[in-house]
């Protein structure tokens, strides 16, 4: 029987004519299955109550059509609650356009070129807060190719007062971030045509330069313009892709945050270590035994959730099936901290009781007591990673005689992943886990 293989969905992210090593996308829109703008609309009742139990099953059939993603993508990351009005998202979404605007004023108060359409790829300052006196080098027509231009005379709106030193260290730590941020700027998704276009990596700049100042804590990691590269393609609004960007680095934020003992990621690299121990015993005793048990190979595949590991298309497939995955009614209220929202959580609550509005995953961690614990349940990114590893295990036990084989076999899989094969395998591995870790 002939079935309907689906439209590609790689028209929607064009790469640059010169780019012709780029991995083509698996994800395939299909008639159906996959969320479409007339489904997405139909979802919502008059009032603009969302049914939010059908848009999970249909997102995890065939993932969302790329013209409604960032839309639907505000709800999977809890950036709305799914049971409010039309109206009250619109109050919201002012509400924080208007407090986007004001974080963003305040660092071009203290970093002019922010806001600017512009940005640095060269240091400003040295770790002692004095203005660094050469060159800024300035992204101008070639997003390969900084341009050299002079500092600007004191007082000038281009560039940072030169002759005044910074003085607060939480400053001077943004600061030294800044050209950083530019570098990798000009690095993500340099295949995709979007980024030929100045003004987007200038919003891409801009966003990740507002994050690190408002979030002293982490600031800025590299990763993190990966991770944010795609909600400034699918949302128009600046402020939109940072609140979209904003939630997600609450999941991913522990990941970034390092300290004098220990990197960020490494409570997740124990905790698959911690998994494949229970799942595939024989294959972490051969990991450790050639000098993997730290499981560092992974380190890129958490960090950035697979952007590396999948086409760009499929990633953003991969992303949105894992949130529907892990879709929790009541995070939204656990984010949100306004009076004005906070009066009505109870009541949006009632509504959501139903176990149908929870994600697959979700579900089997309500079912088998993993939300009932201090420690907050395992993300599935850490069960994909794991799935990855059981199905590459037999390759492992055979031909690993060393990390640098355990990389190199894992870097195969780079754009060879199916996302719902591995979704689908994640979510059966962390069933297997929850009940053998069960077991004394």
């Amino acid at each position: 029987m002939w079935r309907d293989p689906g439209t590609p969905a790689d028209s929607f992210y064009e790469t640059r004519p010169e780019c012709t090593d780029v991995p083509k996308s698996r994800f395939r829109i299909k008639a159906g299955k996959t969320l479409s703008a007339k489904r997405w609309q139909a979802a919502f009742s008059p009032e603009g109550y969302l049914d939010i139990g059908k848009t999970l099953s249909r997102i995890h059939r065939g993932g969302i059509h790329p013209s409604i993603r960032g839309e639907v993508w505000e709800f999977l990351l809890s950036c709305y609650d799914a049971k409010s009005t039309f109206e009250e998202r619109e109050e919201i979404r002012q509400r924080r356009r208007e407090k986007y605007a004001e974080w963003k004023e305040e660092c071009r108060q203290l970093f002019p070129l922010v806001g600017s359409g512009k940005f640095i790829t060269a240091p400003v300052v040295t770790d002692e807060g004095l203005p660094i006196q050469d060159p800024i080098v300035l992204l101008e027509n070639n997003p390969e190719n900084g341009v050299i231009v002079p500092v600007p005379e004191i007082g000038s709106t281009n560039t940072i007062n030169a002759a005044k030193k910074v003085t607060d260290k939480k400053v001077i730590q943004w600061m030294l971030t800044l050209h950083q941020i530019g570098l990798d700027v000009i690095r993500t998704d340099r295949t995709l045509v979007f980024y030929e276009k100045k003004e987007n990596l200038s919003k891409l700049w801009d966003i990740l330069a507002v994050y690190a100042r408002i979030d002293t804590d982490v600031g800025y990691g590299q990763g993190m313009s990966d991770l944010c590269s795609p909600m400034i393609i699918l949302l128009d609004d600046e402020a939109d892709a940072f609140w979209c960007f904003e939630r997600l680095m609450r999941r991913l934020r522990g990941n970034f945050r390092c300290t004098n003992n220990s990197v960020g990621v490494e409570a997740q690299l124990n905790n698959l270590a911690l998994i494949t121990q229970v799942i595939d015993p024989k294959l972490h005793q051969h990991i450790e035994h050639i000098g993997g048990g730290d499981y560092l190979f992974a380190f890129r595949m958490l960090m950035v959730l697979f952007r590396r590991e999948f086409s760009f298309c499929d990633s953003l497939y991969l992303w949105e099936m894992m949130w529907a995955l892990e879709y929790d009614p009541n995070v939204f209220w656990l984010y949100e901290e306004s009076e004005d929202t906070s009066e009505k959580s109870d009541e949006s609550k009632a509504r959501l009781k139903s176990i149908r509005h929870y994600g697959k995953f979700e579900r089997e961690n309500m079912r088998n007591g993993a939300k009932n614990t201090e420690e907050p349940p395992l993300p599935i990114s850490i069960f994909l990673v794991a799935s990855v590893l059981k199905e590459k295990s037999a390759t492992l036990l055979q031909q690993a005689r060393g990390l640098d084989d355990v990389v190199k076999i894992l870097n195969d899989t780079n754009g060879n992943l199916d996302a719902k094969k591995a979704c689908m395998a994640a979510l059966k591995l962390h069933k297997k886990y929850l009940k053998k870790a069960k077991k004394p």
